[in-house]
């Protein structure tokens, strides 16, 4: 881990060009920006960028490690998300509040929880794709986004209703113009009035607020409660050491982080699976036999080749010693996702889709990094690698999927998350039983 330090600052060697520009290339090109200045200054280099200032950028395994199991009293979470998601979200807490908070979220997403959550997934699977085209290609990431929505609505809160499905029209829009707002400097994001962004967000928020208090009233006042697994549920009736709930408010926080962070992610990453899949048609064709190894080595391997998100960030809170190098007070330190998934010293032929390279081992936590790492990594971790093996394992169960050798779609950001440019197009096929296969005669009036 590193360490506090007052020897003089030595930071890694970076690009020179002013301020504003390195800003503008790494907001308008980032992985190609990233991936020249690794190319030229290796597995740690600085930048000066918008919201972080100067920011070492890392990818080498040792000195993600080092970063990931630094305590809270060096370096902290930069206030971005936690500006947009509120005070009470984890995203916003540090020390000891954010320890104490995380063991109270760890229950609902890890153990025989998990398995419960299933039938749901299927369920919200089988009732969006019911309407899907055949043979006629079409975008996945907006159905993938219902999906990954409905399920994480009703695992949060339990059941279905009219304000539920307020939220599934009121996030959608909200979320990614939030993801958006979220990394641009504090002093852009102002209400301007009910048509400027940063305005359109907070009257969403606002209504958001006010459906989540009708929905804790309504389950504090559920004679059933007590017997209830929902999230809701279970995050009024934790209880930190001293005995006392989390705030309403703080709730209220916490199941925006994982509406927000729990769909729009996961719903990405599947739409990336059905691309890399499309045209990797022999791990198409392996899948058809699979009994889960494969499915779950493909899930990694996107999530690998594709990260929807490109980093994680902490600020460094007092001059700290991170492997060679010494960071002053207040500096960033940026581990990027993307060239530590594309380092050829973690990954060999770092570029080729392959998820062989997964079978009969798990992902190495400092150089496979997804999810974050240490005591920040992401809490939903576990429930998102269970939605995405159920939604894929149910998609193969249900539908062929025609195969392509057009060019991979491009990386499109969405504020937060990158996103196929083309929607993760599909084209699909249902499945059928013999009993329900058309006899010749029909077959050619269909195709007529």
């Amino acid at each position: 881990m590193a360490e506090a330090t007052t020897d003089p600052i030595r930071l890694p060697p970076g690009p020179r060009l002013p301020p504003l520009v390195q800003g503008l290339l790494f907001l308008g090109a980032r992985q190609r920006v990233l991936d020249a200045a690794a190319r030229r200054y290796g597995r740690a280099f600085t930048v000066k960028v918008p919201i972080f200032g100067t920011a070492v950028v890392i990818s080498d395994r040792a000195l993600i490690k080092e970063l990931f199991t630094t305590g809270p009293d060096l370096i902290s979470r930069p206030a971005n998300l936690g500006s947009v998601l509120g005070p009470g979200s984890t995203f916003s807490l540090n020390g000891d509040e954010h320890r104490e908070r995380r063991k109270l979220l760890v229950p609902p997403f890890h153990g025989k929880r998990m398995s419960s959550y299933e039938a749901i997934i299927e369920e919200e699977v089988r009732r969006e794709t019911a309407t899907w085209p055949e043979g006629v290609e079409f975008a996945t990431l907006e159905p993938m986004m219902r999906i990954t929505l409905s399920a994480i609505l009703r695992t949060v809160f339990g059941a279905q209703g009219p304000a539920l499905d307020e939220l599934r029209d009121l996030l959608p829009p909200m979320v990614p113009l939030a993801s958006k707002m979220a990394i641009l400097p504090r002093a852009l994001r102002r209400d301007l009035g009910p048509w400027s962004p940063w305005g359109r967000v907070q009257r969403a928020r606002h209504r958001y607020n006010e459906i989540i208090a009708g929905l804790i009233a309504e389950a504090r006042a559920d004679p059933r409660f007590e017997d209830r697994g929902d999230v809701l549920a279970l995050l009024l009736s934790a209880r930190y050491e001293d005995g006392s709930p989390i705030a309403d408010d703080h709730v209220a926080d916490e199941l925006l982080t994982l509406l927000a962070a729990g769909h729009e992610t996961t719903a990405t990453t599947l739409s990336w699976v059905i691309e890399r899949l499309r045209r990797h048609p022999s791990v198409l064709q392996r899948l058809e036999h699979d009994d889960g190894e494969l499915r779950q080595a493909v899930i990694w391997e996107v999530q690998r080749t594709r990260p929807v998100v490109e980093f994680t960030a902490r600020i460094v809170g007092t001059r700290i010693r991170l492997g060679d190098w010494v960071l002053p007070e207040g500096a960033a330190v940026i581990a990027s996702f993307g060239l530590a998934h594309r380092c050829e010293s973690n990954f060999r032929d770092a570029m080729a889709f392959d998820p062989d390279r997964f079978l009969g081992s798990n992902p190495d936590n400092y150089t496979w990094i997804p999810y974050g790492g240490g005591i920040r990594r992401c809490i939903g971790a576990a429930f998102a690698n269970m939605e995405m093996t159920v939604t894929l394992r149910t998609l193969l169960r249900d539908f062929t999927f025609g195969t392509t050798t057009a060019a991979g779609e491009p990386q499109h950001s969405r504020g937060v998350a990158m996103a196929p440019g083309a929607g993760g197009r599909a084209v699909v096929f249902r499945r059928r039983t013999p009993a329900e296969t058309p006899h010749e005669e029909q077959r050619e009036q269909v195709h007529a």
